[in-house]
């Protein structure tokens, strides 16, 4: 079944308003290799991202005095 534009235009409104987006920029290549290694671990290069952040800031937090 196609995606109609209805559809598409209430996920893009529904993305506005649940989500914020941050843009990085990688040399080329490494985007496909960024995808990849997330895929072979079963993750989307977002959720991949994600958790790799929250990890970071956990551990920070852990580290404060």
């Amino acid at each position: 079944m196609p995606y109609t534009e209805a559809q598409k235009r209430a996920t893009a409104k529904y993305n506005a308003k649940a989500y914020d987006r941050i843009e990085i920029k990688v040399a080329k290549g490494r985007k496909a290799e960024i995808q990849a290694f997330a895929e072979s671990r079963g993750e989307s290069v977002n959720a991949f991202v994600t958790r790799l952040i929250d990890q970071a800031m956990e551990a920070g937090e852990n580290h404060k005095e």
